[in-house]
């Protein structure tokens, strides 16, 4: 990893970490970054009452997302499910109440902070069937084809090395797996440099892919069917996008864990 990449990996931690503290302690972090600024676009207006409601708050307030990956990847009883950058928790949680006690949720999140507000979100809900890990999305801790379903909340914009992110997510998948992911997606007319004009990198804004891009990114990485469809403006040309995929059932790999 360049040594660029390094300290924007640190800058997105200590953000995130700082939004934690925030959540945890009522009140603006006492050092550090500011939390993410959350307006309409971002956050846990984009989920249904009933979701929101039926959560600890603590999950409610730490979403930052930009958009419900939960509610487009289709889960069915029984399916093992992957959040990468699970933050407070507010997507394992909701997709442990979809897949019930005969499936599975992970969380993958590289914050301390993080996985411990969502360890203490998970035991108020009495949630069994969630694991939350540590490590970073571009090295997913799980054998090849563990799981079912993988999605994520606006966190891959954030990653420096995407490549290396689709190729983990097409591992860790197994044969016929998907992909619902909700992120920030960019103009293929915007460059780099104008999209870095409309926000910063961990504002999820100057890290985004174009549509081009993204999809020529999971591409290279093994998957198909893939359809990104924009959900609504974040920036002047930029979107918050649902993105959906598959590992085709004859990817080659071990046998699948269940």
């Amino acid at each position: 990893m360049s040594e660029q990449s390094s300290d924007l990996r640190e800058t997105v931690r200590l953000r995130y970490a700082a939004a934690a503290v925030q959540v945890t302690e009522g009140g603006a972090a006492c050092c550090g970054p500011q939390p993410a600024e959350v307006g309409d676009d971002f956050g846990a207006a984009l989920y249904a009452a009933d979701d929101r409601d039926a959560l600890p708050a603590d999950a409610v307030a730490a979403s930052l997302g930009c958009g419900n990956p939960t509610a487009v990847a289709e889960l069915r009883e029984g399916e093992r499910v992957l959040d990468l950058g699970s933050g407070g928790g507010i997507d394992v949680l909701l997709s442990a109440r979809r897949v019930g006690p005969t499936g599975k949720a992970y969380g993958l999140d590289m914050t301390e902070e993080m996985l411990a507000l969502a360890l203490a979100n998970a035991a108020k809900a009495g949630a069994a069937n969630v694991e939350f890990l540590k490590g970073t999305i571009e090295a997913i801790p799980l054998p090849a084809n563990t799981v079912d379903v993988v999605i994520s909340n606006c966190v891959i914009n954030l990653s420096t090395d995407k490549a290396a992110v689709f190729a983990e997510t097409f591992r860790v998948l197994r044969p016929g797996g998907r992909i619902g992911v909700s992120d920030v997606v960019a103009d293929d007319a915007l460059s780099p440099a104008r999209r870095a004009e409309r926000g910063d990198y961990v504002g999820c804004i100057a890290g985004a892919l174009s549509f081009a891009e993204y999809r020529t990114g999971l591409e290279a990485a093994g998957f198909t069917g893939i359809e990104i469809t924009p959900t609504h403006q974040v920036a002047d040309g930029m979107h918050s996008a649902i993105v959906r995929a598959t590992k085709p059932v004859t990817a080659d790999g071990p046998a699948p864990l269940r």
